[in-house]
């Protein structure tokens, strides 16, 4: 029974070590990240194209954001806080702009994808490494990359909610 214990406690630690290991590598490169952003923008323009014009201002209670306001809002924070949190210089656009038809969303959304494509793909390993406060936490630059695609991967879900909610087929998902 001893020799069970300790075969079992020596596993589960072997196990837990190889899980933490495996984690700490578990980072992207920059141009792993850029690859996946690239796929991520065509993804959204997908999304955007699916919706019909006359549906772009739909949402599914008075509380939520719009299908528009979902495009504008991923799009946007990934400009903002690539421009606040990763050195970001001044973008060449308006980053707080409203536009106002698919041909002006899919250029603003082209815009602020490209953008924030550019500032991490300028920052060195030891800016990314950096701790910098962000909204009310601390992290490194390289975890608020995450945060990017995270927030994008969430408000992109609910624009394609949208889409399935007016019995249109979303674009299909490709990870890579």
């Amino acid at each position: 029974m001893k020799n069970l214990k300790n075969s079992l406690a020596i596993g589960l630690s072997l196990t837990l070590l190889l899980f933490v290991q495996g984690f700490a590598h578990a980072q992207t490169t920059i141009e792993e990240f850029a690859a996946k952003w690239e796929n991520s923008k065509q993804f959204t323009l997908e999304v955007v194209d699916k919706m019909p014009d006359d549906l772009m201002n739909y949402k599914p209670h008075e509380s939520a954001m719009s299908f528009a306001e979902q495009i504008i809002h991923l799009s946007s924070a990934a400009a903002g806080i690539s421009q606040r949190f990763l050195n970001g210089a001044a973008p060449s656009f308006d980053i707080g702009a409203k536009p106002s038809n698919k041909a002006e969303m899919k250029a603003f959304v082209t815009a602020c994808f490209d953008y924030a494509k550019a500032t991490v793909g300028a920052l060195s390993a030891e800016q990314l490494a950096e701790s910098v406060e962000i909204f009310g936490s601390t992290g490194t630059r390289r975890q608020v990359v995450g945060l990017i695609d995270d927030h994008t991967t969430h408000h992109r879900g609910a624009a394609i909610a949208y889409i399935r909610a007016n019995g249109i087929e979303p674009p299909r998902f490709r990870g890579m």
